[in-house]
């Protein structure tokens, strides 16, 4: 049977308040389902983060990140902390062993039937990687190889990583990506998306009518800076929430660190 309105949270980063707002959200709590595709720990507060998450059972579906794997990896001794990024080597101190156990058996993909869009493909970066970038304008030669492989019945791919929405058409299947909760790039606030089927109600299989909807959920960024900065331990925590949770990088900026990464020819 079909998925009703399915709401996409990706890169929660383990901002509270920004994951409070969506969840606050009318047809995020009237959803079927909430699909979370990746890096949802790791962050200010990754404890919180999770335990809410937990709390909300199995209307939940998982996607595993690539910073939700280096906080299993850090945690279990095979990634030295000098490696990855300070916040993930923190993050994972903070982690009881049951929400390492939880996010070590977390997949890589999840493949849902969701009305009106037929058989959709949830991951976070892209299906076969956790770590390969793809952005609005990536060139769709990029899009046909990191898409390859995929059942021809996949007409939707949703995903995340670069924490900037959009959506799109690749090579004729529809590229969905959410933005970020957490640490968003380009507008303040808590970004996600609404999969809804259409009016014929979306049946199993069919890939007709269903609608997106790219969502953005304000809230007090000042008290959320506030309220991290007293609940946190992190080394820097203030300047660090000041920055993200006030997206002081444009999506400018971070696509001109990103787009060169996909794979794109050298200009000059």
């Amino acid at each position: 049977m079909a998925e009703g309105t399915v709401a996409v949270l990706s890169d929660i980063h383990g901002v509270l308040p920004a994951l409070e707002a969506v969840l606050a959200e009318p047809a995020v709590r009237s959803a079927g389902r909430v699909v979370l595709t990746g890096d949802i720990a790791s962050g200010p507060q990754p404890a919180e983060v999770l335990d809410r998450l937990l709390g909300l059972g199995d209307r939940v579906t998982w996607v595993r990140g690539n910073a939700d794997r280096e906080l299993v990896e850090v945690a279990r001794g095979t990634l030295d902390p000098a490696d990855t990024d300070e916040l993930d080597a923190w993050s994972a101190t903070q982690l009881s062993d049951d929400h390492i156990a939880w996010l070590a058996g977390l997949p890589q993909t999840v493949l849902l039937d969701v009305g009106g869009f037929g058989k959709v493909m949830f991951c976070h970066a892209t299906p076969r990687s956790d770590t390969e970038i793809v952005v609005v304008d990536s060139r769709l030669e990029r899009w046909a190889e990191v898409l390859a492989g995929l059942p021809e019945e996949v007409g939707t791919v949703v995903c995340g990583h670069t924490h900037m929405p959009f959506a799109r058409l690749a090579n004729r299947r529809q590229v969905i990506n959410p933005g970020s909760v957490g640490m968003p790039y380009g507008r303040a606030g808590a970004h996600w998306a609404l999969l809804s089927p259409g009016p014929a109600g979306g049946a199993a299989g069919s890939s007709d009518g269903g609608t997106v909807e790219m969502r953005r959920s304000p809230y007090d960024v000042t008290a959320a800076v506030s309220a991290i900065r007293e609940s946190s331990a992190f080394p820097n925590v203030a300047e660090w929430a000041g920055y993200y949770l006030n997206s002081r990088a444009s999506d400018a900026d971070a696509l001109a660190v990103m787009a060169p990464k996909d794979g794109r020819p050298r200009s000059g």
